[in-house]
């Protein structure tokens, strides 16, 4: 069988827009053809490896030798290349006749049930498809309320919401909950919501450029913004971050119109489940049996990679000597604009009266408490921001709180306070204020 990339297809779609329905198509028929052979064969050999040395108790060298035996590497290359030969032949023809078959899907955009599989596959495989240059990666792009690609002209205040791992643009509302962006519309006139779709398997510092250069277009082409207000779920949280901390390292003209950030569910200082997988594939060498799947869980994307510390910078990770980084937290600070009003949201599986260790400890199922508050024991990481920006919402879980009637009146609340709020909130900025005054006349 001749090895192929996907530049060598009969149709191969590369740009900066959304993927179409043909795209996806095309994208499942370049998986299907493109030798993906040597990675599967690699994981299935590793696997084997650990079995004769876990169960039947053969040395390296002598496990080694097994699998080179002759008869053993013919029983390798015939299944292997007989589920290469079943995609190459039979399934990616399929998908490309049907593109054939029907030219409008070119120009037929993704279902919401479509939007989800392809956002979700972003998630676990979006390097890789990045890397390989399948349509199947999402570009990121920014939408309207309406589901659209962001056209024409804007003015005024802007907010942009940014989605979690493996979620999309859609994920901000369900069928009960109308959620943040219809509450933020119902308070104020001049309002626009946007939506950051973007590959959450890339890494994160690398979405949080793309999302500042994004903005810094925005801002450019729309002369009439007035402001600009970030809101992250999840990992959507760190991109906002991350797009704040290059957009003032590049002196950015968008960077200075931010009013407001906040944060729902977002892992600052890493996920626990991201650090159960590496503690997982590090340490489980020490039982028998058992290390035959550290293999299988070293199958993450980046963007999984960097949500066990909440890196937001590139050099969290580039100089790392392998791809999956350290147990040990090395990532560089990543302090919060001065300027912008930063607010965190936590959610706990907890009921408000009834306290639970292992619960706080879990927190939304994803994120624990302190990790969404931005609480860290080292000084250097620890986000400060004022205990009335601070919200723990009980009895949500990590896949509700972006969207639950609860957090969306908070954070309007939050942005369009009261009269005597907005009051109280001036004093205290008068009094930190003169504090400082008064502590430089002393010097």
């Amino acid at each position: 069988m001749p090895s192929l990339t996907p530049l060598h297809e009969t149709y191969c779609k590369w740009d900066r827009s959304p993927p179409s329905q043909a795209d996806v198509l095309e994208g499942l028929a370049q998986l299907m053809s493109t030798r993906l052979g040597s990675v599967v064969h690699e994981l299935v050999q590793a696997i084997q490896r650990e079995m004769l040395l876990s169960i039947f108790g053969v040395n390296k060298q002598a496990s080694k030798k097994f699998q080179k035996i002759p008869y053993v590497e013919k029983l390798y290359q015939f299944a292997f290349s007989s589920m290469e030969n079943y995609g190459y032949y039979f399934l990616a023809p399929m998908f490309r006749k049907i593109i054939e078959r029907f030219p409008k899907l070119h120009d037929k955009p993704l279902t919401p049930a479509m939007t989800f599989w392809v956002s979700a596959l972003n998630g676990v495989l979006g390097d890789y498809l990045l890397a390989h240059q399948n349509p199947l990666a999402l570009s990121p792009v920014l939408y309207d309320h309406y589901g659209a690609l962001q056209q024409g002209d804007l003015a005024g205040r802007v907010v942009i919401f940014s989605h979690g791992l493996c979620m999309n643009h859609l994920d901000w509302s369900n069928s009960k909950h109308p959620g943040i962006p219809e509450k933020l519309l119902a308070q104020r006139d001049h309002n626009t919501m946007l939506y950051f779709h973007y590959n959450t398997g890339r890494r994160i510092s690398a979405n949080g450029r793309s999302l500042s250069n994004i903005l810094d277009d925005l801002v450019k082409r729309n002369p009439r913004i007035t402001s600009i207000d970030l809101i992250g779920h999840s990992m959507g949280g760190l991109v906002s971050r991350s797009a704040l901390f290059y957009g003032k390292q590049n002196m950015t003209q968008w960077f200075h119109m931010v009013e407001n950030l906040v944060c729902i569910g977002s892992p600052h200082h890493g996920a626990v489940l991201e650090r159960f997988g590496y503690a997982l594939q590090d340490q489980i060498g020490r039982f028998p049996l058992v290390k035959v799947f550290s293999h299988v869980v070293n199958i993450r994307s980046n963007g999984i990679l960097d949500l066990r510390f909440g890196s937001v910078r590139d050099d969290d990770w580039e100089h790392n000597p392998a791809r999956i980084g350290f147990m040990d937290d090395n990532r560089k600070p990543a302090p919060l604009p001065s300027h912008i009003n930063t607010f965190f949201i936590a959610g706990t599986l907890e009921l408000e009266n009834k306290k639970n260790k292992t619960l706080k400890v879990i927190g939304d199922y994803l994120v624990s408490l302190k990790s969404a508050l931005g609480d860290h024991p080292n000084p250097r990481f620890k986000l400060k921001i004022p205990e009335s920006h601070k919200a723990i919402f009980y009895g949500l879980n990590h896949f509700e709180i972006q969207y639950h009637l609860s957090v969306a009146e908070q954070v309007a609340k939050w942005f369009y306070p009261r009269h005597d709020e907005l009051a109280e909130e001036q004093i205290r900025k008068y009094l930190i204020k003169l504090e400082t005054m008064q502590g430089i006349v002393e010097t």
